[in-house]
């Protein structure tokens, strides 16, 4: 019986043309009333994140738990984290899970994460960054059925500070996004993260890498425009991107209502991005 990969997963969503990831970061602080009474922060993480699931599922691209929100609460978040991956892929098969974790360090270290994030965790995708190489980053690259999401242009303010060095002269972001393209794909497996705050930046990058999955944080709560975005990370057949929201979605109310709220603010931002999507002319 054949896997289905992640590239295959997306590509289905992308025909279905839902373009919105859902960054799952519950802060415990912020969740309605009504999900924290009378219950531990593991069922209350898992009731957050299962209702915002079961509202949103039809519209999305991808769910995005960002591993540090859960890590934050202990065992009790590790539990939370481990139910709702498990949860949204029993339920929803077809909407892929990228474990938002950052994770790389030397290859022997690095099947210890691999073995986390794919098989106790059973994330689809994973994000990576770069900077000890494709030798380290083996273990990852070698699972050809997940995705492999390198930070290439982070959203951060910062960002700049190594991602902007000039090496010879190309940028360093821009040495990552034609290394990754050209020497680290050699799976098919792999995408780059490129944050929504730098549309130049992300039309340079979609330049170097041809037709391959652009993750793009930043739109929401950063201020990310959608219209710059879609125009610039569009792949030639314009799909390519998994626009992510965290915050603007899954607290786009505080009360009970919370899941139909983030449900509108879903189906708002897939209409938006939609909007501004250039669709290939298909030959009669």
């Amino acid at each position: 019986m054949s896997t289905v990969t992640f590239n295959e997963l997306v590509e289905a969503c992308w025909q279905r043309e839902n373009f919105v990831c859902v960054g799952l970061d519950p802060e415990y602080e912020r969740l309605p009333e009504s999900v924290t009474r009378n219950v531990s922060i593991e069922e209350a993480f898992f009731t957050f994140c299962r209702g915002i699931i079961d509202a949103t599922h039809d519209l999305v691209c991808a769910y995005k738990p960002n591993s540090a929100f859960f890590e934050a609460q202990g065992e009790a978040g590790l539990k939370a984290l481990k139910r709702v991956v498990q949860y949204s892929k029993r339920q929803y098969p077809q909407v892929p899970i990228i474990l938002d974790a950052k994770r790389a360090d030397i290859g022997n270290t690095n099947r210890g994460y691999v073995t986390s994030a794919f098989d106790l965790i059973e994330a689809d995708a994973v994000t990576v960054h770069p900077y000890l190489g494709k030798e380290a980053l083996t273990p990852f690259l070698n699972r050809k059925e997940k995705g492999i999401i390198v930070l290439t242009r982070t959203s951060n303010p910062g960002a700049g500070e190594f991602q902007d060095l000039l090496i010879g002269d190309m940028p360093l972001y821009q040495v990552v996004a034609r290394s990754v393209a050209q020497e680290w794909n050699t799976n098919g497996n792999c995408a780059l993260v490129v944050g929504a705050t730098y549309p130049d930046e992300l039309r340079q990058v979609r330049s170097l890498i041809g037709d391959m999955p652009i993750l793009i944080p930043g739109i929401g709560a950063q201020a990310g425009d959608v219209r710059s975005v879609v125009l610039a990370g569009q792949d030639s057949r314009g799909w390519g991107i998994l626009l992510s929201s965290s915050r603007a979605i899954l607290y786009a109310s505080t009360g009970a209502d919370f899941a139909q709220a983030a449900r509108r603010a879903t189906e708002e931002l897939n209409v938006e991005i939609n909007t501004y999507r250039i669709r290939p002319r298909v030959n009669a």
